[in-house]
């Protein structure tokens, strides 16, 4: 197999087969993300996929259980292209339970209803969707390239098809300035999708980012541990999910709050309790990563 630049994943996905369709971001504007930096996005021929994944068949045997696409928007491929490499896929790993790729709403939503049942058909499992806020004014300061309502139009196309949905909400994106807004906004687009996962991460400042820059001169307050928990407390009070899987599962986290809303709220609001309990000094510091 054949990489350009870091190829990124979620943790869920660490146990993968990961070939490189597309290389970078097609948005990269996102004012706190890092990534990508270092190439201009693309997207690799059909026949060069292919190639990777024979190799990876020839390393691997035919027995693989999962593939992920990386880079940072898959989905934005021609349909004609995914429905050609998912099918070879399944031809070499006639195990396969589950092909998944990254796709922000604005792309998913560049293809229609029925462009995304055919991928469903082909195989495409899940989406792993980083809506970050769901919060209008947030996601325009953060130039996300998107809308609250974009985001749910996406989100349900995809749950329509049958494909599982994977949202990521970023604790903290809103500053202390909007975190009530961005958490209950949020919620309420959450709840709109009722996606199969909702992923925490917490914001932490990337030095070379604009965000990290609004930091250091005092213009974007980042929220302290408790209030970081708090956030989140807000954002589970106000989900209305039916069986969606709230998890934190990404080392930002300050703690680990799981569980699924509505059967396990309860519990989640008094592990935020135990955490609250906790002296924040016993916490990293919000603008240090423990990466």
């Amino acid at each position: 197999m054949r990489y350009t630049g870091t190829v990124y994943r979620p943790p869920s996905e660490a146990n993968s087969i990961l070939i490189q369709a597309t290389i970078g971001c097609p948005h990269n504007k996102c004012t706190f993300c890092p990534l990508y930096k270092d190439v201009a996005f693309q997207i690799r021929s059909v026949e060069d996929i292919k190639q990777d994944l024979l190799s990876a068949r020839n390393y691997y045997g035919s027995d693989v259980p999962a593939i992920f696409f990386p880079d940072g928007n898959t989905i934005i491929m021609k349909t004609e292209q995914l429905l050609e490499i998912f099918n070879y896929a399944y031809e070499l790993f006639p195990r396969l339970e589950r092909i998944t790729l990254y796709g922000s709403a604005r792309y998913v939503n560049h293809k229609s209803a029925g462009d995304i049942e055919k991928l469903k058909n082909a195989g495409l499992s899940r989406i792993h969707m980083g809506m970050e806020s769901g919060d209008d004014i947030t996601l325009e300061k953060i130039q996300k390239g998107t809308n609250a309502q974009e985001i749910i139009e996406a989100g349900l196309k995809l749950k329509q098809a049958g494909i599982e949905v994977s949202e990521y909400y970023l604790v903290g994106i809103g500053g202390r300035e909007r975190s009530r807004e961005h958490a209950l906004n949020s919620a309420r687009v959450l709840s709109a999708i009722n996606p199969e996962f909702i992923r925490l991460r917490t914001f932490v400042p990337i030095p070379g980012t604009p965000l990290f820059e609004d930091y250091q001169k005092g213009e974007f307050i980042l929220l302290s541990p408790h209030e970081a928990l708090m956030e989140i407390r807000t954002l589970i009070e106000n989900l209305d999910c039916d069986n969606s899987y709230v998890l934190s599962d990404h080392i930002s986290n300050y703690w680990d709050i799981n569980g699924y809303i509505p059967r396990d709220r309860e519990e989640m609001l008094q592990a935020i309790r135990t955490a609250l309990s906790t002296d924040e000094s016993m916490f990293r510091p919000p603008h240090l990563s423990r990466l």
